[in-house]
């Protein structure tokens, strides 16, 4: 007969079995409830995060887009302050060249003003008399020193706005080559996607580097460089104004001070011809007078000798009737005529010898004076004269 086999373990009653099964579908249900809540909570995050990361995304590719645009708008900006910029150098450059040769003309008209005023200077004698053109010269050597010295400081002061131009033009491209490149890494950034094969994660790339700058900052640092760059083309397009001004009152001055000194010149080099065409005159009446007094003087000294002859013959009568002989020895009319005679050509000699000293007197005046005038003529050189 067979035996039963004795089993290991403690036997359950069922009841125990049936409150062991419901335990397990309890459990295995509070499982799979909380593993579907578990699953729609993932779901949900997974959802949410995915939208989040897809606005983030995208949030950021718009502020690119944005950024891009701002930076398009100052390149734009930048890149007309600094065309304007350098189109007024060139103009300032073109204002300062032609003051340049404005002062450089002065040059030639000084050195022929002082030329002529060494000549006037050269004047001798009488003829070197402080006269209105000996004014004027003087008067147009400074003016065109001071003419100089005004063009001058204009080149000087369109040297010094030209640095600071340049200085600005530097510093608006610098800014603008920022911009550029800012551009060029924002556009870069813009064309990345999750899928781009340029990505990859990187070590702190929450770091704020030390040269950051805030936006106000950002955006104020290119204002002040357009606003400088404006300043500067303000201060520069005024300067070029009174360039222009300095060089048409320069140019006015001068030609006006041309004509006074033309005028003036004209009016003492007539002054000078009249004078010299009077001395000329006056030389040639003297010298005819001369002539004429010589010619008196020969006649009087031909008379003077001729008288002599007939006081010697009344001299030799009279002597000769001293040697009448006794009562002959007579003062009779002849020898009253004889002196009287005598007496007569005495007073005539002697009146002769006075005409002819007074006359030769005369004539050495005359002479002395042709000399003079002979002398002051010859200042009156054609060098003075033109």
């Amino acid at each position: 007969m067979a035996t039963l086999s004795a089993k290991p373990g403690l036997r359950h009653t069922v009841p125990e079995w049936e409150a062991r099964n419901k335990q397990l579908s309890e459990t295995a249900i509070h499982h799979r409830e909380v593993s579907h809540s578990v699953r729609q909570e993932g779901l949900f995050f997974r959802n949410e995060t995915s939208t989040k990361t897809t606005w983030d995304e995208t949030d950021s590719s718009r502020k690119l887009s944005d950024r891009i645009d701002v930076l398009n708008q100052w390149k734009t900006k930048l890149e007309a302050c600094a065309k304007d910029v350098d189109k007024e150098m060139d103009v300032l450059t073109q204002s300062k060249e032609q003051t340049e040769r404005a002062l450089a003309d002065t040059v030639l008209p000084l050195e022929v003003t002082i030329e002529c005023l060494a000549l006037w200077e050269g004047r001798r004698g009488g003829e070197l008399v402080s006269d209105p053109v000996e004014a004027e010269l003087k008067k147009e050597v400074e003016l065109i020193d001071s003419c100089q010295r005004m063009l001058q400081q204009r080149i000087d002061q369109s040297f010094e706005q030209l640095c600071l131009l340049q200085e600005a033009w530097h510093q608006v491209n610098a800014d603008l080559q920022n911009k550029r490149d800012a551009l060029g890494v924002d556009v870069s950034c813009l064309s990345l996607n999750a899928a781009s094969p340029q990505i990859s994660l990187k070590p702190n790339p929450l770091r704020i580097p030390c040269s950051t700058s805030t936006p106000q900052q950002w955006e104020q640092f290119s204002i002040y460089n357009i606003s400088r760059a404006k300043d500067d083309m303000q201060a520069s397009l005024a300067l070029r104004e009174n360039m222009s001004i300095t060089r048409a009152q320069v140019q006015n001055d001068m030609e006006a001070q041309e004509m006074v000194l033309e005028f003036t010149i004209r009016k003492r080099a007539h002054n000078l011809e009249q004078a010299r065409d009077e001395l000329k005159w006056q030389l040639k009446i003297t010298q005819d007078e001369v002539q004429e007094l010589q010619k008196d003087i020969r006649g009087l000294e031909m008379d003077l000798n001729a008288k002599q002859g007939f006081l010697k013959l009344a001299h030799t009568r009279l002597e000769n009737r001293t040697k009448r002989p006794g009562v002959d020895l007579c003062w009779d009319e002849v020898q009253y005529g004889l002196v009287d005679e005598v007496k007569q050509l005495d007073a005539t000699v002697q009146t002769l010898t006075q005409r002819l000293a007074q006359a030769r007197n005369s004539l050495q005046d005359l002479q002395e004076h042709e000399a003079c005038m002979q002398e002051d003529l010859s200042q009156l050189t054609p060098r003075v004269l033109n």
